[in-house]
């Protein structure tokens, strides 16, 4: 039982931790360049900068990293709709939406 309580908190403390290397690299030059651009790394649709979101390719939830080459610029839509989903999992996704 108390192994489980550490792996718990080891999890919470890991995204805990990730979660501050990504607010660390949104004050990044790299960071603003990606979001000039306005592009949506998932639709590319061309939005307004400011309406862009970090997201992670691979979810801190399902062991993802906050390195650059994990994270993308997204839309509000389409990161409230890929959630926790891993890359290959999103692209099964859109192509059963496009066969709906």
């Amino acid at each position: 039982m108390k192994k489980t309580k550490r792996n718990i908190f080891s999890i919470e403390e890991f995204i805990k931790r990730e979660k501050a290397k990504a607010r660390k690299l949104k004050n990044t030059r790299w960071w603003r360049r990606q979001v000039e651009r306005g592009i949506c790394y998932y639709c590319g649709r061309k939005v307004d900068p400011e309406e862009l979101t970090m997201d992670h390719k691979i979810p801190l939830s399902r062991g993802g990293t906050s390195d650059r080459i994990n994270i993308v610029p997204a839309c509000k839509e389409c990161n409230n709709k890929k959630k926790y989903l891993l890359p290959w999992e999103w692209e099964e996704y859109l192509k059963f939406l496009k066969n709906k």
